[in-house]
């Protein structure tokens, strides 16, 4: 997919899922799992280095996000976005096998490193996931810094909603 239309379908599902700054991942990955009809749990693990920071496995039950948690907060927000992207791209999983159904939500670490090795996206699709990430984390980061702040008066709020109507190049 081109980076235009990837970011044009971005904005939309944000608009759509009505995230707003701050952007809250969690938030995030709930809503689009909603949508989707299945949770999404995000999951920290230590992962061995060097190695994949993440990796994203679907079961029928939920999708699971599986993290670095051994680094920081930024940096596992950026993971899991990276993780979403694929889900939100419409990549196949890196589910490592039935069994994984009876191992969730409580992975044990043979499920982890399974799911780990597996290497079933190709740099076309890890471009995709990457530009997804980074298309949220670049529109969060505009919008937080020049979004007016909530208001409970009425005339306050028509100027936030027309100026957030101008916000959609983002």
């Amino acid at each position: 997919m081109r980076d235009r239309e990837l970011r044009r379908r971005c904005r939309r599902l944000l608009r759509e899922l009505a995230i707003v700054p701050p952007l809250d991942v969690r938030v995030l990955c709930e809503r689009v799992g909603r949508r989707r009809g299945k949770p999404i749990h995000p999951v920290a693990r230590p992962i061995p280095v060097p190695g994949p920071f993440g990796a994203w496995i679907s079961t029928r039950a939920a999708d699971y996000i599986l993290y670095q948690q051994e680094t920081s907060k930024s940096h596992q927000d950026h993971i899991i976005l990276h993780e979403l992207g694929h889900i939100l791209a419409g990549h196949p999983s890196d589910s490592p096998g039935a069994d994984v159904e009876q191992l969730c939500p409580d992975f044990g670490p043979d499920a982890v490193r399974r799911a780990l090795r597996r290497t079933a996206y190709d740099t076309e699709q890890e471009r995709e996931a990457e530009t997804v990430a980074t298309i949220i984390l670049e529109w969060a980061s505009v919008l937080d810094r020049i979004s007016p702040r909530p208001s409970g008066e009425a005339p306050a709020q028509r100027m936030e909603a027309a100026l957030a109507d101008r916000l959609g190049w983002l």
